[in-house]
């Protein structure tokens, strides 16, 4: 897989110019002329989750208010007071971010997620609210704003304009952490759950860095600049892999009730570790009796395969899954001589297990000259709302 270079317009003027400020307010002749279709959408239509990013104006201007239409003004009221849609739409409350600047309106982001799987429903429900009367075209990124296209088209006579998903990662996430003091944060002590915490860290000058996209599949981008960055590797092994197996294995239904089990779980029932066949250390290569050898290398046992449960088969393959990714963006950070990696994806949500592994096996590995960060918010936001 050769690597793929892209310069883009990510500067801070860039950014400015594509109608995103850090707390900047333009002026009232600039603000009218900003943009005349609202609501404002963004979505990340991925291969397993759709994620939606709604802008909500609190400026508004009491001629504004006179002038909008009650559809408008239902839509906002459906999306802002509720918490859930249906049985898989959800709106994350802590994710909010409010009192943000967008083309110099401030109001407040909300984040709506739901399966990809159920965008036959999302479409009928944008249809019943009477969204397609007021939107004309939705800013996406992601496979599926190619996948999707005819059928926004077809459903509810929308055109979605098509942003590059690797742009609108680095787009998003210039944006968030310049909107959010705390967005980057560490763990410390992460093998010591008496210790553990969250540190913020700041990431006001972060050149250059790796960042590891972990969506249904991986992909890791060395970032030297706000304008140059390259796609250097990637994986077919991430969160799709991670929730199908589980799915095989458990017979559960959702990344949830997969996390869920794997809380409950010990992986060392199913994996072969180090002392499994050193019986301890093994001390030349400075290898550790805990570490794991083979992922699920004691299921070759008929004896073993009969103990273990659910949750143990569960927590293996978080394991398995989470130890190749952190692996390889290992060998991809000593490769480009980047410090900094930076884990983003929505495999991360509600995975703290999976973030400890990676801030772990970074520091412990590289012998503390690597530091694994993370970030509040799913980041491929777009500079497009």
């Amino acid at each position: 897989m050769s690597p793929q270079s892209h310069k883009n317009n990510l500067t801070p003027k860039g950014i400015e110019s594509n109608g995103y400020s850090a707390g900047k307010t333009m002026t009232k002749e600039t603000r009218n002329h900003s943009s005349p279709s609202m609501p404002w959408f963004g979505m990340d239509i991925g291969g397993t989750l759709c994620k939606l990013v709604y802008f909500e104006p609190k400026d508004i201007t009491r001629d504004e208010a006179d002038t909008e239409v009650e559809t408008l003004k239902n839509i906002r009221r459906y999306l802002t007071k509720n918490s859930a849609y249906g049985k898989t739409g959800h709106r994350d409350t802590h994710l909010q971010m409010d009192d943000v600047c967008i083309r110099g309106r401030r109001g407040t982001l909300h984040f709506i997620r739901f399966p990809t799987s159920e965008m036959g429903n999302f479409l009928a429900l944008a249809k019943s609210k009477g969204m397609a009367n007021l939107v004309t075209t939705v800013c996406a990124t992601g496979g599926g704003a190619f996948k999707f296209e005819d059928n926004f088209k077809k459903e509810v006579n929308m055109n979605l304009a098509k942003f590059d998903e690797l742009d609108s990662l680095i787009r998003g996430m210039l944006y968030i952490e310049t909107t959010n003091p705390h967005e980057c944060y560490y763990w410390s002590n992460p093998t010591d759950d008496s210790k553990c915490q969250k540190v913020p860290y700041d990431f006001s000058e972060p050149y250059p860095f790796l960042l590891v996209n972990i969506g249904s599949g991986v992909s890791i981008l060395a970032v030297y600049g706000p304008e140059n960055y390259k796609r250097i590797s990637g994986t077919s092994l991430g969160g799709g892999t991670f929730l199908g197996l589980c799915c095989l294995l458990t017979g559960c239904n959702t990344f949830e009730e997969a996390i869920e089990l794997a809380t409950g779980g010990d992986n060392t029932r199913v994996d072969k570790l180090v002392k499994d066949i050193y019986g301890g250390d093994y001390g030349p290569f400075g290898l550790p009796g805990d570490l794991v050898a083979s992922s699920f290398g004691q299921m070759n046992s008929k004896d073993r395969r009969n103990t273990v449960t659910k949750e143990d088969l569960a927590r293996a393959t978080l394991v398995t899954i989470t130890n190749n990714i952190g692996s390889i963006a290992r060998m991809c950070a000593v490769n480009e001589k980047i410090e900094r990696v930076v884990f983003v994806g929505n495999f991360l949500r509600v995975n703290p297990i999976s973030m400890k592994l990676l801030a772990y096996a970074m520091d412990y590995w590289s012998k503390g000259t690597l530091k694994a960060l993370f970030l509040e918010h799913e980041v491929k936001l777009s500079l497009s709302l």
